[in-house]
């Protein structure tokens, strides 16, 4: 094959962040498409996407060259100051690995661009440039190189020096001098200065082209990203753009044409090409170097372990689990694993030594009987009959999957001890990446370009909601929105470039439970990335894939909140109980346990609490362990269609049939219909011979749905279940029932996990559902959602939860016989120092007598006068026997003497007060209280929410039930099961009102709804908000219909009619005693219908309060009138003063009744 005589060398994909547009799979077909024979990745600063580009470009036949564009600081990398002039007082330098040398010397400079020299940009010196050169060609640079800019700035000598010294430290054959020709005169300039410098040092030349997007048409989608990349739009006549729109992927002859007269530049980028001969070796493990004690190999240390394990699992003989031991530990010797497993079992053992509790196995690690043995996993596979190859198949050979759960709160005293064990050098997390997917590369684009949110939301939401949708397949599925884009020209061009940049990586981050673990530096092998914004901890660059293809170990430490749920019972449990329970000892086949499920009591367990999952539970009545772990498998896109099959055979309602007799011994479990990877699996073992690893070879093929594997496996099925007796009609059709279904059947040792976690909440709730709960909403105490919905639960469980108190709270939620004490934590305003400092005081000291006592005890440096507010709001000193509006009106006097009392007490001065507290003769409630009336209910309940996020003592709803029963409202937990523009009623509390301006100058409001189920966000558009101002106030409960908008992640209410409760409340009662109400009725005319005289009149309802309702009667256009009812809170004495001042402002004659 004819290959072109150029190649591109300085490349960014969509690794230089929001500044490549290239994707790397269009980026090697361009380079197919051309003929070139290698092609360079030059990101910058970093070798984010270097693995994968690598895989592809082999695959692909073209030579990859890994290389990146870093950035030399003018100093030190050390130095990080303004002299520097940001990141433009860093040169760039294009970097490129010729061999496996060069290749460890660019991870290590890129990593220290991150961890060392970071400011503005990752930044390294000459210094340690000069470290790590070795098989490294350099290129010098674009325009914002170091020759570039002393040629620019005119000093030639500069530009001498720079090379001399570069030349100097590469080698003269590793040193090219960099022209490029984008059409700017600059480029001209520095050309001319280039070739002087290659004439006066005889250095080659060699020409690139800064490619930064795949063709010429792709620069206006560019220009919109670095749109999104600077926070601009594309109207912005100040922001960052390339000055031409050359910087593409241009072909070979392109390149000859522009350098026609340098023709030695674009030769010697294949020259170039040809030294970069980079070759990496895939599958070569690099496992940490766990130490045996002396005298064991890796192997047979962990032979030892696992045998002792095995007569601790089985007292008994087993012939089955030794035969299933002896035969996992022969293919871990011979897979090389043995490490893995011992790395694994060492933290493991770490965590449960210092009770940390440890989730009971995560995804195939499940299946493995040593993993049992050792305590790694507490499922026995031989129970459940789980297959060993699904985690490590021998036949086909890959890096084990261990993902361990650990209790959320103390997941990271693993990842320390991990740390510390193997080196700080040795360990990471790992890097995830963000990338733009089509909503989101929707409303991107639609910034950048400066359209109206609003619109752009609208253009967003017609996508269908579908995980991992493309733009093309959302057109495709949703005709309004392929009206959109072909009726309006700023929508088509918003999708012409949406469409450029769709599936474009947009941020980095942590992944939230990877760790890479190495037996000697990690930059030996991974360039690491540290986040700038965040000051993390370092991550390496390359994402999960490319960690396990280049051989390093990888194990997912997740942080499951629900294991410290089950702790934090247990703990509960022992204290107030007395008895210690082994959670992973509790019986399995418990009937009050399947008795709760099946009535759906599941809230707060464990993958049973959604309102889908308790509908199934209700329907499915499960009996056994093994029905629990099919629902969890089956409750997922994909599988749910045979929901309602394995729920009527389950029940009689349909014939269980099979298609061969060995079939029943393998889908019995499951009423006959295949639910798990495992029974694939089984199937082409005892129907067509297959051994274990190939039957998973054969499920992965089917989850692949490649059609040359597919026929291959077909004919090895049939021809496998012939030599069994199976007629080949039988096999064909068993075949193709098998084939779709494995794409989305489940891992049952991931469902077994699951389940037998589900089942343990179950335990906990039935047979203690105190301290379930408590340490529920203990786990719940940063989500006010949370709490409310928990604590609703409690009340239906029948279980009381007291009120916080200083003299009875613990810091969580605690038990008090069979109530729970709420837990400080929780309260707003209050943090862990200052609630340790009143627990301590409490304990030392003995409980707080009054507000006094208090504040003369603790250490008011940690709890001030936020704290003190904040506890007597939420009603903590209730119990002191003062009312709180008593207590409010004190707390400065009480805070004051306190500290006074405090410096005495530092200067070593006995006060009287001292010595009659301690002889027992003060009693802090003779402090005089003011004797004046404490809150009103509505006051109380709202202090209770601004400190709690919720009403304790009642709720404001309260007095509405009835009303709100005839109404027939929906609750706002149920909004997420209505359908999009579904009209809903809704009784709610309004909590937040966030008011807006219009582009048009209109004003609208969003009013965040809460009822006694949890909020949820509306929308109040212009008009609505306008003729609703009045009711639309923090603290009124109001009854809202309107049309539910079912957004991405959350759902909202569109407004389209308010109505105040206690209007129709009194309506009500007005009906039932056939009396009219005693109303104001104000008529507004259309002349005062601005904003500015509304707002005037709130005021005058507000300043003269009463127990008159306000009725208003507003002329919105000739002949068109309005009547609205004012918030129930807004009630008036109705007397004379207030009707001046309304006619004052409104006219006369416009106030009426009453």
């Amino acid at each position: 094959m004819h290959h072109s005589d150029f190649v591109h060398l300085h490349v960014h994909t969509q690794y230089s962040l929001l500044d490549g547009a290239c994707g790397l799979e269009t980026l090697v077909a361009k380079a197919k498409e051309y003929k070139m024979p290698a092609l360079a990745v030059t990101d910058h600063g970093n070798l984010f996407g270097a693995i994968d580009f690598y895989t592809l470009a082999m695959k692909e036949g073209i030579k990859p060259i890994i290389g990146s564009e870093v950035y030399i600081a003018p100093g030190s990398r050390f130095e990080k100051s303004n002299q520097d002039s940001g990141y433009e007082g860093a040169s760039h330098i294009t970097l490129l690995a010729k061999d496996e040398v060069g290749y460890r010397n660019l991870i290590k400079l890129v990593s220290a661009g991150y961890l060392e020299g970071f400011y503005y940009k990752p930044r390294i010196d000459r210094e340690l440039f000069a470290q790590h050169c070795q098989g490294l060609i350099a290129l010098s640079g674009c325009l914002n190189c170091e020759v570039a800019k002393a040629l620019l700035d005119g000093d030639e000598a500069r530009a001498k020096d720079t090379v001399g010294w570069y030349m100097e430290a590469l080698g003269r054959e590793n040193y090219f001098l960099e022209v490029q020709d984008h059409g700017m005169a600059e480029q001209k300039t520095v050309t001319e200065g280039v070739l002087r410098l290659a004439k006066a040092f005889d250095l080659p030349i060699v020409a690139t082209n800064d490619l930064h997007y795949p063709s010429k048409e792709d620069s206006r989608a560019h220009e919109v990203l670095l749109c999104i990349q600077t926070g601009k739009t594309i109207q912005d006549k100040d922001r960052w753009r390339f000055s031409t729109d050359q910087f593409y992927f241009k072909s070979a002859e392109e390149m000859k044409r522009i350098f026609a007269e340098l023709p030695e530049a674009t030769k010697n980028t294949i020259t170039v090409a040809e030294r970069c001969n980079l070759q990496l070796h895939f599958g070569q493990l690099r496992l940490p170097k766990y130490q045996v004690p002396e005298g064991y190999t890796l192997e047979a240390y962990l032979a030892h372990l696992a045998w002792q394990g095995l007569k601790s699992r089985f007292p008994a003989a087993n012939a089955m689990a030794e035969a299933r031991l002896k035969y996992e530990l022969d293919v871990i010797q011979k897979t090389g694993f043995a490490g893995y497993f011992l790395v694994v079992w060492d933290f493991i053992k770490f965590a449960k030594d210092r009770g940390i509790s440890v989730g009971p196995g995560r995804g195939s690690a499940a299946a493995s009987l040593v993993a049992y043995c050792l305590g790694i996993t507490t499922i026995d596979p031989l129970r459940y009959g789980l297959i060993f190859e699904r985690f490590l198949n021998p036949e086909r050979i890959s890096m084990p999957d261990m993902d361990i759960d650990f209790s959320d709160d103390r997941r990271d005293e693993v990842i320390d001890y991990v740390t510390k064990k193997y080196g700080a050098d040795n360990v990471a997390q790992i890097i995830t990446f963000g990338t733009m997917g089509a909503k989101a590369v929707i409303r991107d684009v639609g910034r950048g370009l400066g359209m109206p949110y609003a619109e752009v939301d609208k253009i967003a939401k017609l996508v269908p909601n579908r995980l991992n949708i493309s733009l093309d397949e959302a057109i495709a599925e949703s005709p309004p929105l392929t009206e959109a884009v072909q009726s309006r020209p700023e929508v088509e061009d918003l999708w012409r470039v949406a469409k450029c940049l769709e599936g474009l990586t947009r941020h980095a981050s942590t992944h939230a439970a990877g760790v890479v673990i190495s037996g000697d530096p990690l930059t030996e092998h991974v360039p690491l990335y540290k986040d700038p914004k965040a000051g993390s901890k370092p991550t390496t660059q390359y994402a999960m894939k490319a960690i396990e293809k280049i051989g390093l170990l990888k194990v997912d430490f997740l942080g499951l909140r629900t294991l410290t749920v089950i702790a934090n019972t247990l703990e509960l449990i022992a204290a107030g109980r007395g008895v210690k329970i082994q959670i992973e000892e509790i019986p399995l086949d418990d009937p009050a346990i399947f008795q709760l499920l099946s009535e759906a009591r599941t809230f707060g367990v464990f993958q049973l609490e959604s309102s889908g999952m308790r509908d199934l539970m209700r329907r499915l009545k499960p009996e056994r362990l093994e029905d629990v772990i099919a629902l969890v498998a089956l409750y997922r896109p994909g599988p749910m269609v045979m929901i309602d099959d394995f729920i009527n055979r389950k029940h009689g309602k349909v014939k269980i049939r099979y298609d061969h007799p060995l079939m029943e011994t393998i889908l019995k479990e499951t009423y006959g219909i295949m639910v798990y990877q495992e029974q694939v699996m089984r199937i082409a073992s005892e129907l067509a011979g297959f051994s274990m690893g190939e039957a998973d070879v054969l499920r992965k093929a089917m989850g692949k749905k490649d059609p040359e594997m597919m026929d291959q496996q077909r004919k090895k099925f049939v021809d496998g279940a012939k030599t069994k007796g199976v007629q080949a009609r039988t096999a064909e059709k068993i075949f193709d029932k098998m084939a779709p279904f494995a794409g989305y059947a489940f891992n049952k040792p991931h469902a077994t996990s699951y389940a037998l976690v589900a089942y343990q909440t179950a335990y906990l709730k039935t047979h203690y559902p105190v301290e379930f709960m408590a340490a529920l909403l203990t786990s719940e105490m940063a989500d006010t959602d949370g709490i409310v919905k928990y604590i609703d639960e409690c009340k239906q469980m029948g279980i009381t939860v007291l009120p916080p108190d200083v003299n009875e709270s613990e810091s969580r939620f605690t038990v008090v016989g069979e109530q729970i004490r709420f837990g400080l934590v929780a309260i707003k305003n209050v943090g862990e120092t200052a609630i340790q400092s009143i627990l301590a005081t409490r304990r030392d000291k003995g409980r707080f007598r009054s507000l006094f006592d208090f504040c003369e005890r603790v250490d008011l440096r940690l709890v001030n006068k936020r704290v003190v507010e904040s506890l007597i709001k939420c009603g903590a000193f209730d119990s002191l026997g003062a009312a709180r509006s008593q207590l409010m009106a004190v707390a400065d006097k009480a805070m004051d003497a306190g500290a006074g009392t405090q410096r005495e007490r530092i200067h070593g001065q006995v006060s009287l007060l001292d010595v009659l507290e301690a002889t027992g003769g003060l009693s802090h409630q003779t402090e005089t209280l003011p004797a004046i009336p404490e809150w009103t209910t509505t006051q109380r309940l709202a202090a209770e929410k601004e400190t709690l996020g919720f009403y304790v003592t009642g709720h404001p709803l309260t007095d509405y039930r009835d009303i709100i029963a005839k109404l027939a409202a929906v609750t706002t937990d149920r909004l997420s099961a209505c359908q999009d523009k579904e009209t809903v009623t809704v009784c709610a509390i309004v909590t937040a009102v966030k008011e807006i301006t219009t582009k048009s100058g209109d004003r609208m409001a969003f009013v965040t709804l809460e009822d006694t189920a949890g909020t949820v966000e509306s929308v109040a558009f212009p008009e609505l908000y306008k003729a609703n101002l009045l009711h639309l106030v923090k603290g009124t409960a109001v009854m809202v219909k309107g049309q539910v908008d079912v957004g991405e992640e959350v759902v909202k209410l569109l407004l389209a009619e308010v109505s105040p409760l206690g209007t129709l409340k009194s309506g009500q009662r007005s009906a039932v005693s056939g009396q009219p109400a005693s109303v104001m009725e104000i008529r507004i005319g259309e002349a005062n219908l601005s904003d500015q005289t509304l707002e005037q009149l709130k005021a005058l309802l507000l300043k003269f309060p009463g127990s008159t309702p306000v009725r208003l009667h507003l002329s919105v256009a000739p002949g068109a009138q309005v009547t609205i009812a004012a918030s129930p809170d807004m009630t008036v004495a109705a007397d004379e003063p207030l009707r001046r001042e309304v006619e004052a402002l409104l006219g006369p004659g416009t106030i009426t009744g009453a």
